[in-house]
């Protein structure tokens, strides 16, 4: 029996880990008769991508997907046209003061001026590849001109669902009409979608998945030595897109708490208070702990002006997009994910991975990841001050750090190895084209 052709469809902008999760699920071919991973003799993949995004200085996903023998091509996207922007321009003075009506109309704007334009694309792209089935690696949102050609051609479809979202009356009807399966990267996912107005049968949860044997390239000790961090210096870290939906700047108005507490005498009370021994001190002013922010993204110039704002210069760096995420990970005492929306952050699996304790915002995604109190610490979305209370916490004891790493590592091995995401997702493939 021939092999069935898939078409892969990305309209990202950046790498993220969504990226990362693709590759590793396609990298994991198998011969045929092995009961793990995708049969490369039942599939012939060729990608899709509104954007060849970079991977830092080194490399990008045309070049990644090609060396998988994998055919990558790119759907050139046009700018909006004059009509489209005074339209919307329009719509944002008419309903100033109704935000759902003016993000209902602009929706209705861009269906019309890019979303079915690309559809169009997209359907003559399918036909020309005679393709069986179209996988699409975002979200239904960012999808939907996707969506839109599979249905012209009646083709199955597979919506892998990466991120937290909400969708509209007629986002969730197209779901509804045209995907067979809908891939949720977590329960907080597919709730979601579930909410929206998506029939339930259609999600299955299938987690992200991380392979137990990954180890770093580059030492810890060599990467703090790289931004001259001394040895006895606690690092607290990030790695992630510099976005506003990320929140970083949460994790520099923490920092910024945990100066101001640390230099005042209302301290003592607040740390007896969090079960911290009060003459226990964390030197956060004399260079005691630093704080490592790995990425890139539009919102860097504004983190560092905060940083700057804040007199953190000192304390705060900047390091750039690094292609060797797992490396700063494992060189980082304490991770931290401020994020306010996420599916099932990979980043959070590298960090358990590496035993780090995880402090991040009660979320979908990290709300099944960290288990509070025991891995690490869940808070509020924009409680600084929670934020700030749990990383003094862990900067203060060096028990509770290696404690909750080493659980964290456990639960990750034992509830998140690459194999059952790979299976997870070859058993969707086999049933929608089956």
């Amino acid at each position: 029996m021939p092999a069935k052709r898939v078409l892969i469809l990305d309209t990202g902008k950046e790498w993220g880990g969504g990226t990362n999760s693709l590759l590793e699920l396609l990298k994991r071919f198998v011969p045929e008769g092995s009961n793990r991973g995708i049969d490369t003799s039942k599939y012939h993949f060729t990608a899709l991508f509104y954007n060849n995004y970079k991977k830092g200085n080194e490399s990008d996903i045309k070049t990644e997907i090609e060396k998988l023998g994998i055919d990558f091509f790119i759907l050139e996207q046009q700018g909006q046209s004059f009509l489209s922007k005074m339209l919307k321009e329009i719509i944002r003075v008419l309903f100033f003061f109704g935000r759902r009506l003016k993000k209902y109309f602009i929706f209705l704007i861009d269906y019309k001026f890019r979303i079915e334009p690309n559809a169009v694309k997209i359907a003559e792209i399918l036909k020309s590849q005679n393709v069986n089935m179209l996988y699409m690696n975002n979200q239904p949102s960012s999808n939907l001109e996707g969506i839109i050609a599979g249905m012209a051609l009646n083709l199955p479809c597979i919506q892998h669902s990466r991120v937290d979202v909400r969708l509209n009356k007629v986002e969730a009807d197209a779901v509804n009409n045209c995907i067979s399966k809908v891939i949720c990267v977590s329960n907080g996912v597919r709730d979601s979608l579930v909410s929206s107005g998506v029939l339930p049968e259609k999600c299955i949860v299938v987690y992200n998945g991380i392979d137990p044997d990954m180890k770093p390239i580059t030492s810890a000790s060599a990467i703090k030595r790289m931004y001259g961090i001394n040895d006895n210096e606690i690092l607290i870290g990030t790695v992630g897109s510099l976005i506003k939906r990320k929140r970083i700047n949460d994790l520099i108005k923490a920092l910024d708490k945990m100066q101001t507490q640390e230099g005042s005498v209302a301290l003592y009370g607040q740390r007896k208070s969090l079960g911290i021994n009060p003459n226990v001190t964390t030197k956060m002013g004399q260079g005691g702990i630093k704080c490592m922010i790995v990425g890139d993204g539009t919102e860097k110039e504004n983190l560092q002006r905060e940083v700057l704002r804040m007199g953190l210069q000192d304390r705060v760096i900047f390091t750039g997009f690094q292609t060797d995420a797992i490396s700063y990970v494992n060189a980082m005492d304490i991770f931290v994910l401020p994020s306010e929306n996420e599916g099932l952050p990979r980043v959070i699996l590298e960090a358990m991975l590496m035993a780090k304790p995880v402090v991040a915002y009660n979320v979908t995604g990290p709300s099944e990841l960290v288990v509070d109190g025991e891995t690490g610490f869940l808070v509020s979305v924009k409680e600084t001050d929670m934020f700030a209370n749990a990383l003094s916490k862990l900067v203060a004891s060096d028990n509770l750090r290696r404690g909750m790493g080493e659980k964290g590592r456990m639960r990750v091995i034992e509830r998140f190895a690459i194999d059952k995401y790979v299976n997870g997702v070859s058993n969707i493939f086999e049933e929608v084209l089956g």
